[in-house]
């Protein structure tokens, strides 16, 4: 074990290699039209296939099924192949119970009919950061969207560390990530990456660090610490390096950094948003990252790549939009975000205002259980936006605010603050209590 230290002006960093160079390839990459991770392909929320979208949905129309959860959640759904999995919990939280109750659960569900074809339950290690006060109340303990390479599935369950399935359900390894807290006491909410067969993850509440492990066998490659990933909610992407390589990008209070998925070593970083924490992940599109914090607010466009301080080299634009929680979307060359119920539209090239409009449906939206989590998706010319009560948005990819519809889900009591998956032409919407699929004539 050897150790690297490198600075920049925002932070101070140690990473240890523990087992280098053991990199696994990735046999099974995904099919095209899955959804295997937080917002799809790389993150983006950009659904990877041209097939039609519904544009109106509810229990009676267009569904082609609705099943009820075993217990809560704000991960999101992904796809792959025939399959979804999801993660949820149950025994603790919003029903009363104590922690030495918490399980959560791994769900697969066949994606053309909801029938469950297998369920894992995961006991919790204790403590846990209690039900309490303003953050964990507001996305419980299945908060971290599992990831997929075709092959495994990995979820991550903060304290209770990262595990491995096969697809058929079969726990491959299990690895502790940590333990701690951020300072808050919030609760993490990170989502791992497979990227080079290495699973990242942020595990910054847990070890105040990024750990890299290896995607067959769960040994770890590396961990990168630094005291500012306590306070980072967001989750990786990839963005291609210099000399064909691929970057790691994260977006930390302060700065983006691109690290080195071989060796958890930051390559470059920019000066960016955000001061004393970052709810959002980063979106990459045509090989510039883009982030638009909340806070304090603030956006930039960063080219990737590079060596070094790249902040004024590869700056492309930086502007004052504010944001919530929800990552923001590049699509047909526009930056979407939904902040507060309102809609923002920029020229991603040049950071430029298009537009800035309220949804047509008003409502609430305040820090808490019903607050607006969900980011925005894409598909088929169309934008959907969840909000909190369980609205959901449907807009055209248009340079005004065109709203197709508005489409109202769930009951009394229903909380909504998962990113829908889109699949296929399916769309796959998950709440506090249920997992819907809607696709044109609920085929």
């Amino acid at each position: 074990m050897h150790a690297i230290r490198w600075c920049s002006n925002w932070f101070a960093a140690v990473v240890r290699i523990t087992l280098p160079g053991l990199l696994v390839a990735v046999i099974g990459p995904p099919a095209v039209a899955d959804w295997p991770r937080f917002r799809g392909p790389n993150g983006s929320g950009v659904a990877a296939d041209d097939a039609p979208t519904p544009v109106e949905f509810s229990d009676t129309k267009n569904l082609r099924w609705k099943v009820a959860l075993p217990g809560e959640g704000v991960s999101c759904p992904i796809v792959v192949g025939d399959r979804v999995f999801l993660t949820t919990y149950s025994g603790y939280g919003p029903e009363g119970g104590t922690q030495l109750d918490l399980v959560r659960h791994l769900l697969c569900l066949d994606a053309k009919t909801g029938r469950e074809i297998w369920r894992k339950a995961i006991e919790a290690v204790l403590p846990e950061d209690a039900y309490s006060g303003m953050g964990v109340p507001s996305h419980g303990y299945a908060s971290h969207t599992p990831v997929s390479d075709g092959e495994r599935i990995y979820a991550f369950f903060g304290k209770s560390g990262v595990k491995a399935f096969d697809l058929e359900g079969n726990e491959l390894w299990e690895r502790s990530v940590g333990t701690d807290s951020d300072p808050r006491r919030w609760g993490s909410s990170s989502s791992p990456l497979v990227v080079d067969g290495v699973v990242v993850v942020v595990a910054g509440p847990e070890k105040r660090a990024i750990v890299g492990l290896d995607a067959k066998s769960g040994s770890e490659l590396w961990t990168a610490e630094s005291e500012t990933l306590a306070n980072v909610w967001g989750s990786p992407v990839t963005a291609p390096g210099e000399g064909g390589k691929t970057d790691i990008v994260l977006g930390t209070p302060g700065e983006i950094w691109g690290i080195n998925p071989a060796t958890g070593k930051i390559r470059w970083y920019a000066g960016a948003v955000g001061e004393d924490g970052f709810n959002t992940s980063v979106v990459v599109a045509d090989g510039v990252a883009f982030c638009v914090e909340g806070r304090s607010g603030g956006s930039i466009a960063v080219r990737t790549g590079g060596k070094g301080d790249v902040g004024q080299s590869h700056l492309v634009w930086s502007g004052r939009d504010a944001n919530r929680f929800g990552t923001p979307l590049v699509y047909r060359g526009r930056l979407w975000f939904v902040s507060n119920r309102i809609a923002n539209c920029l020229d991603a090239k040049t950071g430029e205002k298009i537009f800035q409009s309220r949804l047509p449906s008003e409502g609430g939206g305040a820090f808490g259980r019903g607050a607006d989590y969900s980011s925005p998706v894409a598909a088929d010319g169309k934008i959907y936006y969840v909000t909190g009560n369980g609205e959901v948005h449907v807009v055209k990819a248009a340079d005004e605010l065109e709203s197709l519809a508005v489409n109202a889900l769930g009951a009394e009591g229903e909380t909504f603050a998962a990113t829908p998956a889109i699949s296929d032409g399916a769309l796959f919407i998950r709440s506090s209590r249920h997992l819907w699929c809607f696709s044109e004539g609920g085929r």
